[in-house]
């Protein structure tokens, strides 16, 4: 017992001296996971909404498979984009809950609304201007139409989907996260029959093809949309917050505190996403076999990565409801927890990678040299496992504390500096190939969930309660 004290009270770890008085494990444990689960499923269904489109663009044809693939890609960066900017919303919530002032989150909400329009609609515009985009990255000919019908068509969807984060982060930040988990499945239900109706025509509607595909993606984003906010302008748990209990024009106080902390997020989120996609465009230098092997085992590692991510989801919001009542050992606890639900998740992920990777590959393909490779490739995947859902977790504890710019100058460092260089040479200089890139992303991971790890567990080991704990979380001064 001595010794096992002695490490407990070692400055490694900042959860020593609230052994205690801390929560029990078992219901910090079950709290964090009765937020996370919704999450994960949700995330899974928002991912499925993806290969939904994959599927029946392959229906439609080749061509309409790659103009959707490419045009799913730029979208894409769209996502991250609004993810991150707005995943200021979570933390400043939570906050405000935890430190008893749910009247200011109203205020909050007005103003992350206003937000959210407004690079909706800038995001819109954007990618409605795709095509230079297009021609600029060398996209084959026969490739650019069907991928500008589909972005053209799925543009309008931008404001929409901008205005769900919004409602979905709120509802989130208030531990109220099976609303998204709805939401999620009910775009997923909606898409498969809308999209095949609207690509492939019938009852008098011509076949639209690949716009057909992205009006069914804009429709559905719409509906989610609308959806969400009545439920939060009707729902019974919400009508203390008052959030669309009056207008309120900008507040540039308000709107700069929230980019403060939204944007060092977005960027680290894009630097993380972009390495995958950059990983993907160099790969496809070296031929249609290693570009398919690469498909296959990214699309299994993005499903695997939604339960980290969800999970870190969950940590966001517990971390900053202890942070804003100005508990610092529910800090600590909320990030041990979550921590140890990503161990469990991320090693069975891992095994199960590693013992079926050929059987995964054989799934997607009877192409015998892409599955050989598929698998190799899921074998390097089973290994980051462990990095992407630490470097995840640590990610969302950061965020509840509101911690954005030194984690953004980590990933940074660790994606690109670390993850591409390392990747690029190995895969194309030494001549790895694909094996080498993913060697890459496990460097660039593993750097980033080490210095993140660190990072919250330094903060978290010097977190201190202070009188008055939460009047400085964004929202504060409104009246």
């Amino acid at each position: 017992m001595p010794l096992l004290r002695s490490v407990y009270d070692s400055r490694l770890f900042p959860w020593g001296n609230d052994l205690q008085t801390a929560p029990h494990w078992r219901g910090e444990i079950a709290a964090t996971l009765t937020l996370a689960w919704p999450l994960v499923l949700g995330q899974l269904a928002s991912i499925a909404m993806n290969v939904v489109d994959t599927l029946l663009a392959g229906r439609h044809g080749p061509q309409t498979l790659a103009g959707v693939a490419v045009g799913s890609a730029v979208w894409s960066l769209v996502l991250l984009v609004l993810i991150g900017v707005l995943m200021a919303i979570p933390p400043s919530v939570s906050q405000l809950a935890g430190a008893g002032q749910r009247a200011r989150i109203g205020p909050l909400f007005r103003q992350a609304v206003w937000l959210a329009l407004s690079m909706g609609l800038v995001l819109m515009l954007l990618v409605r201007q795709a095509d230079w985009l297009l021609r600029a990255l060398g996209i084959a000919d026969d490739v650019r139409p069907p991928a500008e019908a589909f972005l053209q068509a799925v543009s309008w969807g931008a404001p929409a989907l901008a205005l769900h984060f919004c409602f979905r982060f709120l509802s989130e930040g208030v531990a109220l996260t099976r609303p998204s988990l709805v939401s999620g499945v009910a775009g997923l239900l909606l898409l498969g029959p809308l999209g095949y109706w609207l690509m492939f025509g019938g009852a008098g509607l011509p076949g639209l093809g690949a716009a057909g595909l992205g009006w069914a993606t804009a429709i559905v984003l719409w509906g989610q949309a609308l959806g969400f906010g009545l439920f939060l302008a009707r729902g019974r748990r919400y009508q203390d917050l008052g959030l669309f209990r009056r207008f309120e024009w900008p507040n540039p106080a308000l709107l700069a505190e929230l980019l403060r902390i939204g944007l060092p997020m977005g960027v680290s989120i894009f630097m993380e996403g972009s390495l995958f996609v950059a990983t993907g465009l160099l790969i496809g230098t070296l031929g249609a076999t290693a570009v398919a092997a690469h498909q296959i085992a990214l699309n299994v590692a993005s499903v695997c990565f939604m339960v980290p991510l969800g999970i870190a989801m969950a940590m966001t919001v517990r971390v900053g409801h202890a942070a804003g009542a100005g508990n610092a050992s529910g800090v600590r606890w909320a990030g041990r927890a979550g921590y140890a639900i990503v161990a469990v998740t991320q090693v069975s992920m891992a095994l199960t990678l590693a013992l079926g990777a050929e059987a995964i590959a054989g799934a997607y393909t009877t192409d015998v040299a892409i599955a050989a490779l598929a698998a190799q490739l899921l074998w390097l995947a089973a290994i980051f496992q462990c990095s992407d859902g630490l470097q995840a977790a640590s990610a969302g504890a950061l965020r509840g504390l509101k911690d954005t710019r030194v984690p953004m100058w980590i990933t940074m460092l660790s994606y690109w500096g670390i993850g591409m260089s390392l990747g690029a040479w190995l895969g194309l200089y030494r001549g790895h190939g694909p094996a080498g890139m993913w060697l890459g992303l496990i460097a660039g991971l593993s750097a980033a969930a080490l210095l993140l790890t660190l990072r919250f567990l330094r903060l978290a080991r010097s977190f201190q309660p202070h009188p008055g704990q939460g009047a400085d979380v964004v929202g504060a001064h409104q009246p």
